[in-house]
């Protein structure tokens, strides 16, 4: 009994040996995993699988087998061949996936994935060619003694470190190309882990013998989690939306309306940034976070009303100069209102993305709007954006100064417009979701 303890206990020393990395790597894994997922089910957020989740997963099982791998290699007398070469197919190709699921997480919070089957297939070939190569070599694998400790070579593992490589350079242009368009309180996150990413996996590259990569794998999940992940961070960001959409309610409803407006025009904006994106109009703009903060400025366009006396914003009649320069007030007063109350928000972008929808939303391509003149591409496109929405909702609505015109007027208003009034490109893209306009119109008008 006392021997077969000493063995154990033996055993159990020489594990800790070569794999006490691995297994503090895991162990932060596995406390993120359970917080994660405790934290889904008390918001109940049962969404379906998404990038993170996978890489969760793949994360944990490419930590397993380096830690497995790490011990086998160096008991290469005591291990079964066969069962080292499986362990040394199933750690390369985890890892190969968590770098390429990575690639797929960095394009998918930036830019979106394609939506276009043959994009896809452009994405996913490499990755697939990857695998056979790896897969097809892992026979011929060759073990090395080193001063730290032994390690595996071949064409399976240089097919694997050339691919991952290629697969963080690509992130990082991903990274930096959408630079300007990130939430800059997630700029630094990304930029750590992608950093510590590359610079392990150069250094592994020249010392196999170091076997850093599940540092990689525990730094990413950690940065990402932290960052972007965190379902707490997402219902708290859920009930801020509902106070923005509720406070612009409050607004809206000085002058008569019952908040319809703010939820088709908000749903308008999302419909045509989406469709742009779709095209590949203005890609280095329309961002995840561009959109996210695009859809949440949106209900503030008008927040400058609350500075317009009801006897204006509710005249049946026509307004006279002076009440119709009051009203044009609006735009200006509402850039204001938004740089003194969101002004120390963390989030920058979104700060200044509702200053813009506010105050340029009545400016017009061809220069002749308010406040500022502003023509073309001097208007920021958040408000191009809107503008198309909020006139488009305004002829397709009654008002206390007119009634609703029918939907193909309002389609043929906005399409004078174009180059005018409105971006050609975006009026464009805003005729063709025709079909889907007119059901939000629908649904949203039919619940009021």
């Amino acid at each position: 009994m006392a021997l077969r303890f000493f063995i154990l206990k033996w055993k159990g020393a020489d594990i800790l040996e070569y794999c006490k990395l691995q297994i503090g790597c895991m162990l932060i894994i596995l406390y993120i995993a359970f917080v994660y997922c405790e934290e889904r089910r008390r918001f109940k957020q049962h969404n379906k699988l998404s990038l993170f989740d996978l890489m969760l997963s793949v994360g944990m099982l490419a930590v397993l087998f380096d830690g497995a791998t790490a011990y086998t290699v160096n008991h290469l007398d005591s291990v079964n061949g066969t069962l080292n070469i499986v362990l040394h197919l199933f750690f390369l190709l985890g890892l190969d996936s968590f770098i390429f699921l990575l690639f797929l997480y960095m394009i998918s919070i930036t830019t979106g994935l394609p939506g276009r089957q043959s994009r896809r297939f452009l994405l996913y070939s490499p990755f697939a060619v990857n695998v056979i190569l790896v897969v097809v070599n892992i026979p011929s694998l060759k073990y090395h003694e080193g001063e730290i400790s032994n390690y595996s070579m071949g064409v399976s593992a240089y097919t694997c470190f050339i691919m991952a490589g290629v697969y963080i350079v690509l992130s990082l242009i991903i990274f930096f190309g959408r630079w300007r368009y990130i939430e800059k309180h997630k700029r630094m996150s990304i930029f750590t882990y992608l950093s510590v990413l590359a610079c392990v996996t150069a250094y592994q590259m020249f010392h196999p013998q170091a076997l850093l990569s599940s540092i990689c794998v525990t730094v990413i999940v950690l940065g990402a989690y932290v960052n972007q992940e965190n379902p707490t961070v997402s219902e708290l960001a859920h009930y801020h939306d509902e106070m923005i959409m509720g406070f612009a309610t409050l607004v809206e409803n000085k002058d008569g309306s019952t908040g319809g407006h703010i939820r088709r025009t908000t749903t308008y904006v999302k419909l045509l940034a989406e469709e742009l994106r779709r095209r590949g109009y203005y890609r280095n703009e329309l961002t995840k976070d561009f959109m996210k903060n695009l859809c949440m400025a949106a209900p503030m366009h008008d927040i400058g009303k609350i500075s317009i006396p009801d006897v204006i914003l509710q005249k049946p009649g026509r307004l006279t100069e002076e009440e119709f320069t009051a009203i044009k007030s609006h735009a200006e007063s509402g850039g204001r209102i938004i740089q003194e109350t969101f002004g120390n928000l963390e989030n920058k972008e979104y700060a200044q993305m509702a200053y813009e929808v506010a105050r340029f939303h009545h400016e017009k391509w061809n220069g002749k709007g308010y406040p500022d003149g502003l023509k073309r591409e001097e208007i920021p496109l958040a408000a191009r954006i809107m503008a198309i929405a909020d006139v488009f909702d305004a002829l397709s609505e009654k008002r206390c100064y007119k009634d609703a015109m029918p939907m193909d007027k309002c389609f043929e208003i906005i399409q004078e417009g174009s180059g005018q009034e409105f971006d050609p490109v975006l009026v464009e893209v805003f005729l063709d979701i025709r079909s889907q306009v007119e059901e939000v119109h629908r649904i949203i008008s039919h619940k009021e």
